[in-house]
């Protein structure tokens, strides 16, 4: 490693500790003596990264604060090297990232090069050795016990990424959830043979049998496959169809001239207030377009109790409900990034590479709005029109 590098590593451990000394200025004891100060430096340590060893010095904070809950002494830990780091985690986990969002295993050298201060361990043999960890990766993740993850509301949808699969008409079955936290998390992301009832089935029941239990409600698509393997496997679950999808389908059944005043009428469904007022919004849909486009109302009433299930949960909730969007949103991502690495080699690879995007998108997910109602879904309490149903209304009902 370069005296370049070595320098560059050092003025940000120093930056680091001036910072938390400049911050805590003002803490002094009784004879006004500060109370954080700097204290020399540890003893040099060596540090090994993928692009070679380098040999550090951290400074050293005497910080003689005390914890008035626990009664012991404050201590400053580095973000940038820990005190028992000897090996940096950064290279490893870079590389494959910049790889997967479309940088040739080719170019790291002259990228990393300049970044680095050093062409050192940069080979694309070392790249292709640290992406074989996205396979066990994602074999390890679609192998984990679900007993404790309870997910109360789950997306699911087929997705068609430009990655190479085992088969001409294969595509990714996405299972995504909300535990009862309110945080959504991945669930599951296997191949399927389009979206086929064979499919979905053997992804659920390798869930249950990993110990997952019945949502409470599950949002999708009009893929029948996908609601005759939760009749199966978690008949208990209630179903919602995605608007997104089901708007989609009816304007593909529309004349261009009719669809902007279609798609207006469907708004006025999914946006009503309440069952009733989008109920009597689906009629006045019936007999506008009815007489001319039957096929195109067909799918609207015939999948009526499905399309407005949502307004049985907590309205807060809704706009999370209505939707497969967690699904598409995160995957228009992925679509972008695997149109570069399409030729990602073997099958198995390629959907781990897909694996990998998702789960660094996870950490961006935000939590359904209002996340402590999600628990008294759980608890199976009743909710009319998006509103807590009180107990004594319960009982008279």
């Amino acid at each position: 490693m370069g005296r370049h590098a070595r320098a560059q590593r050092s003025q940000r451990l120093e930056a680091e500790v001036d910072q938390y000394i400049a911050e805590l200025t003002g803490q002094r004891d009784e004879a006004g003596r500060r109370l954080v100060v700097r204290n020399g430096r540890h003893r040099p340590r060596t540090v090994s990264t993928a692009a070679g060893p380098i040999e550090v010095a951290a400074p050293r904070v005497n910080d003689k604060r005390v914890d008035e809950g626990t009664g012991e002494r404050q201590r400053f830990s580095s973000r940038i090297l820990a005190p028992w780091c000897r090996k940096s985690p950064k290279i490893s986990e870079v590389l494959p990232l910049l790889y997967l969002h479309g940088l040739s295993s080719g170019d790291f050298v002259p990228a990393m090069e300049q970044f680095l201060g050093s062409a050192a361990g940069l080979s694309p043999a070392t790249v292709t050795r640290l992406t074989k960890q996205w396979t066990a990766d994602h074999a390890a993740f679609q192998a984990r016990d679900l007993v404790e993850s309870d997910y109360v509301y789950v997306w699911a949808d087929g997705i068609h990424p430009k990655v190479r699969l085992s088969e001409a008409h294969s595509c990714l079955l996405v299972l995504m959830g909300v535990r009862v936290d309110g945080a959504k998390e991945l669930i599951a992301i296997a191949e399927g043979l389009r979206e086929s009832t064979e499919s979905w089935a053997d992804l659920l029941r390798d869930c249950r049998r990993r110990g997952m239990h019945d949502p409470m409600l599950v949002v999708g698509d009009g893929a029948m496959g996908l609601w005759r393997a939760l009749a199966e496997v978690f008949p208990q679950a209630r179903h919602q169809r995605c608007w997104v999808h089901k708007t989609r389908n009816v304007m593909n059944a529309l004349p261009k001239s009719a669809q902007p005043g279609a798609k207006k009428a469907l708004q006025e469904i999914y946006n009503a207030e309440d069952r009733a007022h989008a109920e009597k919004a689906v009629t006045v849909f019936e007999k506008t377009y009815g007489a001319k486009w039957p096929k195109a109302v067909a799918k609207i009433t015939a999948d009526v109790a499905e399309l407005l299930a949502f307004y049985d949960f907590p309205a807060e909730h809704w706009v999370h409900l209505r939707t497969t969007n967690p699904i598409e949103s995160t995957f228009s991502t992925v679509r972008l990034r695997t149109k570069v690495t399409r030729g990602a080699g073997s099958p198995t690879a390629a959907l781990a590479m897909v694996f990998k995007l998702v789960e660094s998108a996870q950490a961006r997910w935000r939590a359904v709005t209002a996340p402590h109602l999600v628990a008294l879904v759980r608890s199976g309490a009743r909710f009319r029109n998006g509103h807590l149903v009180e107990q004594d209304e319960t009982l008279a009902a």
